[in-house]
């Protein structure tokens, strides 16, 4: 009930707010914990990130009048791997699905290793949006999100990877815990 209602909100403030730094993605859930809104801002470093929170927090101009609709809200600071793909405007979804595991410690350079020989492989199948390690937030998360053109794409792409050898990589899995995201972008979102 509350999420067109949230959607309406960011539309009418977002404008101002872009012209202090770009938004990559604005998904929420369709399937997996419901009613979860993921916005992507990408900044060069931490120091970049807080003065253009402070300056849009100065000039009133953010965040949006939403805080009667939130029931709980989380901050997370990821960084992409070398081999992930930049996050710039595209049409690849609707549907993106966001895979975050927590790892093993100290399993996170040879999880990286092994991805970046059979990434290459995966991608011929359907789009890597990408890749991510955590650096603010729980510790030891890699993070994956894809694009699919519809959920059967999705099923299908999986059971060829697996079936053909492609993905998951082989070897010991450092995963300890995960969790799958279906998202659907909003319609200012600049990854569709």
């Amino acid at each position: 009930r509350t999420l067109p209602e949230f959607l309406k909100r960011w539309t009418d403030a977002l404008e101002p707010r872009l012209k202090l730094s770009p938004l990559a993605a604005f998904w929420y859930t369709e399937i997996g914990p419901l009613n979860q809104a993921i916005h992507v801002w990408p900044y060069e470093n931490t120091l970049e990130r807080s003065k253009i929170r402070a300056e849009a927090v100065k000039r009133g101009i953010w965040p949006p009048k939403t805080s009667e609709l939130i029931a709980e809200m989380r901050s997370e600071i990821f960084e992409p791997l070398p081999y992930s793909p930049p996050l710039a405007p595209s049409n690849q979804g609707p549907y993106f699905e966001m895979r975050s595991y927590v790892l093993k410690p100290g399993s996170i350079p040879s999880m990286a290793q092994r991805w970046g020989e059979y990434l290459p492989g995966r991608i011929k199948l359907s789009p890597l949006t990408g890749v991510f390690t955590s650096d603010i937030g729980g510790l030891n998360q890699w993070m994956h999100i894809w694009a699919y053109k519809s959920l059967d794409e999705r099923i299908a792409v999986r059971k060829k990877a697996t079936a053909d050898g492609i993905w998951p990589p082989p070897g010991d899995s450092p995963v300890l815990k995960q969790e799958t995201k279906i998202l659907l972008a909003a319609p200012f979102s600049p990854i569709k």
